[in-house]
């Protein structure tokens, strides 16, 4: 109870003050509205393509995109989060370096990945198939992200989300626009091409046109020195990042083929987007606030319980409700032709629930400069699972190969993952676990409640899809309302507090 006092007074004190929590409160909101936007348009963006393409088509862009995935986290020095983590507001001084860093990059995987497209679609027995092209097209976008204007990092910094949510959703509603409407004409793998690369482009004039900063091709060297010596830890835990989070899908790829990648990847995507796609929202706003409040421990820690507790109200039922209806989803929305991943899109809806309750922990980390924990502890990750992949694959499929990812995160990953994060807030660990108590219980009456009205109910995936959503939803509602009351649990008044102060 102490504890849940201090959380309610966390609201009451730090909000009336105009703390940098009010500022992430009223942000994470907007945020949200963002994502849904945003993600949402994703979403259905993807939904409407697998109606209109093979997925085959989806697995040789996974592909391509696996390799530029790799090329970006081998060569990300974390310029960004180098330049929200300083405590000075203004930063003018490091963007001219950071631009040229930024195109100088974009060239080098530009060119890496158009000599070496040729070679990468043999690896994977594509060699005729057209992935090398897509390949040295694809390899262009980080080229195109490098022009855009480094002011934006302004947008996370001053954690102003009105012109991020211009930023964001504007060129998501052009790559749905571009996506569809080149699959409608042209229903193949060039549809999904293009869809990625209008994101990029977009986004180079949408910088320009919200931030009047106007960058000059010069490098300070101070600067580029302080970049580089803070980003050796982020690329070093992007590099271990890429290879625990998407070396499955390169291991599927040259162990299984490129249709297994396109179901594996979709599932992987359906599974983790809603969840993590919220998680992203909170650790968009929480990253530059828990930066600012690097130096008062407590009002950090307060901020990470209540940020943890937000984020597994929302997790939970979500991931929870995907595996319940993954059977009526998948043939209802995507077509016949895509059953093979309901399996794993059941499993992958566990890992997208605990890669959701412990993703913010990575901007903990780095506001309190650490960001070597992220690496450490992805290093653990691909230790683990490359001593079990290939065995759950081999007997398995991909089901073996979800299995294996989950078995993993579940332990060691989580148990550590807490236990890091506890040490660097200096608390006990079962204060963060608590926080997950209470969805937890929530999200297993509603599964219990809905699995068991499956079992005396039989109609068809249309009919079943249709009444579970709202079923759930109500069901969950109910439970954490009631828990709530029993005891105390505090989420109504804290979510009130939310509320009031982003209609302040």
């Amino acid at each position: 109870m102490a504890m849940k006092d201090r959380l309610r007074e966390l609201f009451q004190t730090l909000v009336p003050r105009g703390s940098v929590f009010q500022q992430a409160a009223k942000g994470g909101i907007w945020m949200t509205v963002i994502r849904a936007f945003s993600q949402g348009s994703n979403l259905l963006m993807l939904l409407i393509l697998a109606r209109l393409l093979s997925p085959r088509y989806f697995g040789i862009l996974g592909i391509a995109m696996l390799t530029l995935s790799a090329s970006k986290r081998f060569t990300n020095i974390g310029i960004n989060t180098a330049l929200v983590q300083q405590k000075a507001e203004d930063v003018d001084e490091y963007l001219n370096t950071a631009w040229v860093l930024k195109i100088s990059r974009g060239v080098l995987i530009g060119v890496v990945l158009f000599l070496t497209a040729p070679f990468i679609a043999r690896f994977f027995g594509e060699a005729n198939s057209g992935l090398t092209t897509v390949i040295r097209v694809i390899g262009l976008s980080p080229l195109i992200y490098g022009l855009q204007n480094p002011a934006v990092v302004y947008f996370q910094k001053d954690l102003d989300f009105h012109k991020e949510f211009i930023y964001q959703t504007t060129s998501s509603f052009v790559q749905f626009c571009v996506g569809i409407g080149y699959a409608l004409v042209s229903p193949t793998v060039w549809a999904l091409v293009a869809g990625f690369i209008s994101v990029n482009v977009s986004k180079v004039v949408l910088s320009y046109a919200l931030h009047d900063y106007r960058p000059w091709p010069s490098v300070d060297r101070g600067a580029l020195s302080e970049l580089i010596d803070y980003g050796k830890w982020i690329t070093g835990s992007s590099i271990t990042q890429f290879i625990h989070s998407e070396g499955d899908d390169v291991f599927v790829g040259w162990f299984l083929s490129a249709t297994a990648v396109g179901f594996y990847q979709y599932a992987h995507k359906i599974a983790d987007m809603p969840a993590t796609q919220f998680t992203e929202v909170i650790s968009t706003v929480t990253f530059p606030a828990y930066s600012k409040l690097q130096d008062d421990p407590a009002a950090l820690r307060d901020a990470v319980f209540g940020t943890t507790r937000l984020v597994a109200v929302v997790a939970f039922p979500i991931s929870v409700g995907m595996a319940l209806i993954a059977p009526s989803f998948v043939p209802v929305v995507l077509g016949e032709e895509w059953k093979p991943m309901i399996l794993p899109l059941q499993l992958l809806s566990v890992f997208g629930l605990l890669h959701a309750i412990t993703r913010h922990f990575g901007g903990v980390f780095n506001a309190l400069n650490r960001p070597d924990y992220n690496m450490k502890l992805d290093t653990i990750r691909i230790v683990c699972l490359a001593i079990v992949i290939w065995p759950a694959t081999a007997r398995w499929g991909l089901a073996g190969t979800a299995g294996a990812v989950i078995g993993v995160y579940l332990f060691p990953m989580f148990p550590l993952d807490v236990y890091a994060v506890s040490t660097l807030l200096k608390t006990h660990p079962r204060n963060i676990l608590f926080e997950y108590a209470y969805p937890a219980v929530g999200a297993a009456v509603m599964f219990g409640g809905i699995w068991f009205m499956h079992t005396l109910i039989t109609v068809s995936p249309l009919v079943e899809l249709i009444l579970t959503v709202p079923a759930g939803a109500v069901v969950y509602t109910l439970s954490v309302l009631l828990l709530d009351t029993l005891f105390s649990w505090g989420i109504k008044q804290d979510l009130r507090h939310v509320v009031a102060e982003v209609q302040s």
